[in-house]
């Protein structure tokens, strides 16, 4: 029996320093957060989920709300931060610490979340889903770095590279049996959907 999980990364979010949590979409985001949706429409859709944080919700939303569902927030399902929240850093350091986070699990910046960390408090909950809606299609709203974290548990190909390929928004169809990944669909086209 098959299960899938349809992990949706959030749409456009405009950086605030100190507003990781609650910073919603742009009105790009919005719009594509309507696209998001259409994409799925043909899906029957059993269970909704989210990150807590807001542009992760907001991604999700019009999915949730086409089939009335609730969006349930999983605080494991937040976004991993690869620093502590009130420590800047140049971008290229970001990055250097990202790409070295998927090979060298137990490695984070300063007050950061190692790759180890965010497994698990993740894992745990994806297991629980699997089980919970066997045979169903589960969206989660999810984000960059935390999806590349559980997609690379399941399969190695999904670390680094892939995390820095990955479009805002963007959409993978994870495949699963008794608990195995059998296969990994992307859904979103930039070609048909525009990167936004």
């Amino acid at each position: 029996m098959e299960t899938n999980i349809i992990m949706v990364r959030h749409a456009e979010s405009p950086f605030v320093f100190g507003e990781e949590r609650t910073r919603g979409l742009s009105e790009d985001g919005k719009a594509a957060s309507m696209k998001v949706a259409d994409i799925l429409d043909g899906m029957d859709i059993h269970f909704v989920c989210s990150s807590p944080y807001a542009r992760a919700i907001q991604t999700v939303r019009h999915v949730a709300d086409r089939r009335k569902l609730p969006i349930i927030a999983y605080e494991q399902l937040r976004e991993r931060a690869i620093k502590g929240l009130d420590y800047k850093a140049p971008w290229e350091e970001l990055l250097a610490a990202i790409e070295r986070s998927f090979t060298d699990i137990q490695y984070a910046l300063d007050g950061g979340e190692s790759t180890w960390s965010a497994r698990q408090r993740a894992i745990p909950v994806i297991q629980q889903l699997l089980q919970e809606h066997e045979g169903g299609n589960i969206v989660i709203g999810t984000h960059g770095n935390i999806m590349a974290v559980i997609m690379q548990y399941f399969h190695e190909d999904y670390g680094y590279a892939f995390w820095n390929r990955t479009s805002k928004p963007d959409i993978y169809r994870l495949t699963f049996q008794h608990g195995e990944l059998q296969g990994v669909e992307r859904m979103w086209d930039e070609k048909l959907h525009g990167k936004l």
